[in-house]
């Protein structure tokens, strides 16, 4: 049975004086699934975000949403998405109640529509209790419930989140991890951009790896980690230099589907680890090269991201900082 696409994207280009923040992207997004994109920062995710929420017009190509076009359609799209921007828009001496009432006047929904969907969403967020406190005495996780309840308050059918647990602690990204899965349950479509690992497997139905404006691959995590056809292992060398001669040794070797070079030693995806170890450990030997340190993992979203950008994105997460 085919699946109802409620985002289509066709081609999708958009340049700013010449530069190419994104290009040529296409994709589905599904009813009722988590759509992620995934990358570091400056692959193009906010851009592709923000041209489908009509902020952007793109350079060539189409975007749909719910068959709408975003160009074209505009205002017709925008009554139907809610979007939480990545950089928080609270005003400090409001309340959380004030913020969301203010919204309310702008989406022009009647006083008792409007007293309704705020009860409902400050319940479902968890800030009932600090709904008449000033928001500068919230905390970071706080204020990212509010920016979701702002999001939901006109009730979309799609819900756009821009790095939605950007800067938060551990805490406070697995409740609002538990919030977007629940919106999940009640049928909602959730299109969202990370460049956390954890967050995009944990999450996301499907999701696109982009990288420098391109789609690299796109799937569910757990297709995208077995089309590596293998497990890996991870090498440490106590002398760095002798690396080349171990990548060189160890190439084409049968229990062997591919060797890399890493700056402290060798990842090496394997057939059968039970098979591959005995070779590594031979040819190490052989070699005189001294391991400092073997690990031996089953494929995770960072070693699809190596093998479809040629690096990892590791260094360029943001640390954790703001508490719940």
């Amino acid at each position: 049975m085919d699946r109802a696409i409620a985002i289509q994207v066709s081609r999708l280009t958009k340049a700013y004086d010449g530069r190419m923040a994104v290009s040529d992207l296409s994709f589905e997004v599904y009813a009722g699934e988590i759509f992620g994109l995934l990358g570091p920062n400056g692959a193009g995710k906010s851009t592709t975000l923000r041209t489908l929420i009509t902020l952007l017009i793109p350079t060539s190509g189409t975007a749909s949403i719910l068959g709408h076009d975003t160009v074209r359609e505009a205002d017709v799209v925008r009554r139907l998405i809610g979007y939480v921007p990545q950089e928080r828009a609270i005003d400090r001496f409001l309340t959380g109640r004030e913020h969301l009432e203010l919204l309310g006047a702008l989406y022009h929904l009647s006083k008792a529509e409007a007293a309704k969907r705020i009860a409902e969403l400050l319940k479902l967020v968890e800030l009932e209790e600090a709904a008449d406190r000033a928001a500068k005495t919230y905390s970071g996780g706080m204020k990212r419930k509010l920016d979701i309840a702002c999001g939901l308050l006109p009730d979309p059918k799609i819900l756009f989140l821009d790095e939605p647990t950007l800067g938060l602690d551990v805490q406070s990204r697995l409740r609002i991890w538990d919030y977007v899965r629940m919106l999940k349950e009640r049928g909602m479509t959730i299109v969202m951009t990370t460049n956390y690992l954890d967050e995009a497997d944990q999450l996301c139905d499907r999701l696109a790896i982009i990288d420098g404006g391109k789609i690299k691959t796109l799937g569910s995590p757990a297709e995208l980690k077995i089309g590596l056809g293998g497990d890996i292992v991870s090498l440490t060398l106590k002398d760095q230099s002798k690396i080349p001669t171990l990548v060189a040794a160890l190439t084409n070797q049968p229990a062997m589907r591919a060797v890399k070079a890493t700056p402290t030693g060798l990842d090496i995806r394997v057939e059968s680890p039970e098979k591959a170890l005995p070779a590594i450990l031979e040819s190490a030997n052989r070699l005189d090269c001294q391991l400092e340190f073997i690990e031996y993992h089953r494929p995770r979203l960072d070693d699809v991201f190596i093998a479809h950008t040629g690096r990892s994105m590791k260094d360029d997460v943001p640390v954790d900082k703001e508490g719940v």
